[in-house]
């Protein structure tokens, strides 16, 4: 049986944070933890689902709330107003990831030496800028996520967390020059990285209610499948388990 809470914490002066975490009750002990980066649109209910599948598994799934207030775009303005702060300060976008894993990995719950992060979309933006910033997590997975480094952050030591990026050749957010140019980031910092691409496949892939090709979003099931069992896979490499 899952224990589910929403667990609130400061991202900044003036954001509070409302993440969602889930976890098998029966387990005992500190347990592996995964930390779940949602797209531009918050942690909606689809994150929270995604964490009480890794639950499920014997995992910590926390569905993280990057923009305060458990706040979730509907319209693709909305979640302008709530990105583009964010895209345009990456400063700020680390210094809120940094305070969402002090926060989490201090809880006496999280196995501290078994922390992973998934980011779908925005997410995997987050996730990376993490593991860009210095933090040593296990391992980081993007799924059809924004690539592009941060040009205000310093860059001049290695990422030590292993890089799994999950990326449709049809996305129109990341075209072909941006994953040769993230590869060449990751080779220049020494870390330990990996590229699946998927054939005919747009982005936000994963999510079953994509469906609008003519602005590059279409959900596609059997690259969700496929991409959900490489980022299980690769969180029992990198957990050891």
């Amino acid at each position: 049986m899952l224990f589910e809470a929403e667990l609130e914490y400061p991202l900044n002066e003036s954001v509070t944070a409302k993440s969602f975490i889930a976890y098998e009750k029966q387990i005992q002990g500190p347990k592996p933890l995964v930390i779940i980066a949602p797209d531009w649109r918050g942690r909606s209910e689809f994150y929270c689902d995604i964490a009480r599948r890794i639950a499920q598994l014997g995992y910590i799934g926390f569905a993280i709330d990057i923009y305060g207030d458990a706040v979730v775009g509907v319209h693709d303005e909305d979640k302008k107003v709530l990105i583009n702060p964010l895209r345009e300060n990456r400063a700020e976008l680390l210094n809120r990831m940094q305070h969402t894993y002090d926060y989490i990995s201090q809880q006496s719950f999280v196995d501290k030496t078994k922390i992973a992060g998934v980011g779908y979309c925005f997410g995997g933006m987050c996730v990376l800028d993490l593991a860009r910033g210095g933090v040593e997590l296990n391992g980081i997975v993007s799924l059809h996520g924004l690539l592009s480094a941060p040009t205000t952050l310093a860059q001049d030591f290695p990422i030590k967390s292993k890089v799994l990026v999950l990326h449709g050749y049809d996305d129109t957010f990341v075209h072909p020059p941006q994953l040769l140019e993230f590869a060449n980031e990751m080779n220049a910092r020494k870390a330990d990285w990996q590229i699946h691409m998927y054939g005919n496949t747009s982005h936000s892939f994963t999510k079953p209610t994509a469906n609008d090709p003519a602005h590059g979003l279409k959900y596609d099931a059997m690259a969700d499948k496929r991409s959900w069992a490489a980022t299980l896979y690769f969180l029992q490499e990198v957990f050891n388990v």
